[in-house]
């Protein structure tokens, strides 16, 4: 099995095994992206195309589709989606030779097998029901479909996310003794999360994953140093995550950084069809059957947000109603089955996806940008992007923190001047009164320590914004993980890098005298592009 940050030359040599199933994997669908991104035939964005088409399946126009993926394969052969779409078009007219036949093509060009069994069900479930393919899968499938995850953790607890092929007792074996368990099942789309307890602080332990007494994934994990304490530690972040088969070798980039935690900072998957359930799901997981990712997300703890993209579709807003449009609960539901933050929102009563965690001495309070926001472009005032629960809670949780240093994470960015002219009300420059409310809350109460993280943007900058009565507000923000689109660098930004696919590294260090963190921009070939520190007395009024 797959072992990463591993003291054994065994775990070692698995991992690099696993490099190589995933560099297969990839270059199978590296050339074909890469070409795929100036094609005229096919002018859309990789992330997109496939994404589109199944959308069209599910519209019944099924053969438009399969003409669709067979013109793709005539130019671009081995496309992995392209075979993917074919079974599930193939299933939907009940062709299940055909449909059949491309799964196994796929597989043989690196897709795994449990991807079909994933999913979506609406569109491959008359292939995955008949017999033939149960056969197959049952000598070449595996009852682990996507994870483990790892995920919310603490200074004394570890959690863990998997999927299953169908409803599973999974268990994780914490040093090959302790043993917890849960049982996947249907109405949580086979996920589940298995929450390790009683754990040492800032300790790195071995784990298994196993299913019917089978080990099928070990791996090491270590949990959060001594909460409230002083420490040095070293968080990763990003977005614009979307799916480009010759940059998901970033996820691998990123795992050579040995992270506390990583977060996902919204347009991770890019579904943008907020009433399709099953196009979300697909989503998810293409890049959940990544191997490169896997190997990540098994080694890291990871935490998430969604924007625009992953809630809506393009600059969208939900609106002050919790309950309307009727398709923000779906999408609402639809995310928690994919993470395992340690709290969505307000609950049932004001969903969203905004939480606060914290790792030593430091606290992270992550937005949810997109569920209350208004329409900036009516008339109706005050506009809002948090809505007024939200807003209550992140004033709450920032008069009640007692870290050194306290790290707001906004899926769009909140400096001026970050996107240009009409289209820059998406970000807090549509909603400046609120941004200048929030400013001076943190001015008026002495809140110390505040600086912001930032996404939405395609490149990766550093942001500074000079404040008259109290100290300057940082942004750190980066957003182009994996995709190829970029949006140019303004020149008030004090750097900013979009040559290459990019992430950000936030080192903490909170024992000096002056504690400090430093941001570091990263490319996806693991070049340091930039590297900006800042101080705690830079953050404070006193």
């Amino acid at each position: 099995m797959i072992c990463s940050k591993s003291v054994t030359i065994a775990h070692r040599h698995s991992l690099k095994c696993g490099w190589m199933i995933g560099m297969l994997f990839c270059l199978a669908t590296v050339n074909a992206a890469a070409q795929f991104a100036t094609s005229k035939a096919f002018p859309d964005q990789y992330k997109k195309q496939n994404r589109n088409a199944l959308h069209r399946l599910l519209q019944g126009q099924t053969d438009t589709v399969v003409q669709y993926f067979h013109q793709y394969l005539d130019s671009f052969p081995g496309d992995l989606e392209s075979h993917y779409g074919l079974a599930a078009a193939y299933s939907q007219r009940g062709f299940f030779y055909k449909a059949l036949k491309n799964v196994k093509r796929a597989v043989r060009l690196g897709m795994p097998l449990e991807r079909f069994v994933a999913g979506p069900s609406a569109l491959l479930e008359p292939l995955t029901s008949r017999n033939s393919f149960k056969s197959y899968y049952y000598k070449h499938g595996k009852p682990l479909v996507h994870g483990p995850m790892q995920t919310n953790f603490t200074d004394g607890s570890a959690a863990f996310w998997v999927r299953t092929d169908q409803g599973r007792e999974v268990q994780i074996v914490i040093d090959g003794g302790y043993a917890v368990s849960v049982e996947t099942k249907a109405e949580n789309d086979f996920s589940g999360v298995i929450k390790i307890a009683d754990l040492q602080p800032d300790r790195s332990y071995m784990y298994e994953v196993r299913i019917d007494n089978e080990v099928l994934h070990m791996d090491s994990f270590r949990t959060f140093p001594v909460a409230g304490q002083k420490a040095a530690f070293t968080l990763g972040f990003g977005g614009g995550a979307g799916y480009t088969p010759q940059f998901e070798r970033m996820w691998d980039t990123i795992n050579t950084h040995d992270l506390t935690a990583f977060i996902q900072m919204g347009d991770n998957i890019y579904h943008d069809t907020p009433k399709e359930v099953e196009i979300q799901r697909y989503c998810y997981y293409r890049r959940q059957s990544r191997p490169e990712y896997r190997r990540m997300v098994s080694s890291t703890p990871i935490y998430a947000i969604w924007d625009d993209h992953d809630f809506g579709d393009n600059d969208c807003y939900g609106g002050a109603d919790p309950n309307f449009p009727v398709w923000k609960q779906d999408v609402w539901r639809v995310f928690k089955e994919q993470w395992n933050n340690p709290y969505y929102g307000g609950g049932e009563d004001d969903p969203g996806c905004y939480f606060d965690f914290g790792i030593a001495d430091v606290d992270f309070f992550m937005l949810d940008c997109r569920y209350y926001r208004t329409n900036v472009h009516d008339d109706f005032k005050p506009d809002s992007m948090l809505g007024a629960v939200q807003t209550s809670w992140l004033r709450d949780r920032l008069l009640s923190s007692t870290a050194t240093f306290k790290v707001i994470a906004t899926s769009v960015p909140i400096s001026q001047g970050t996107k240009g002219g009409k289209a820059g009300l998406d970000t807090w420059d549509g909603f400046a009164e609120e941004r200048e409310a929030l400013f001076s809350f943190i001015e008026e109460n002495s809140i110390n320590g505040v600086f912001f993280v930032a996404a939405d943007r395609h490149r990766s900058d550093i942001w500074k914004t000079e404040r008259a009565t109290g100290y300057p507000f940082y942004e750190f923000m980066s957003s182009r993980l994996t995709n190829i689109h970029t949006h140019p660098v303004p020149a008030a930004a004090i750097f900013g890098y979009n040559d290459k696919p990019s992430f950000g590294l936030l080192s903490f260090d909170t024992q000096q005298i002056d504690p400090t963190v430093t941001y570091k921009i990263y490319s996806i070939d693991n070049e340091e592009i930039y590297g900006h520190t800042i101080y705690w007395s830079e953050l404070s009024d006193q």
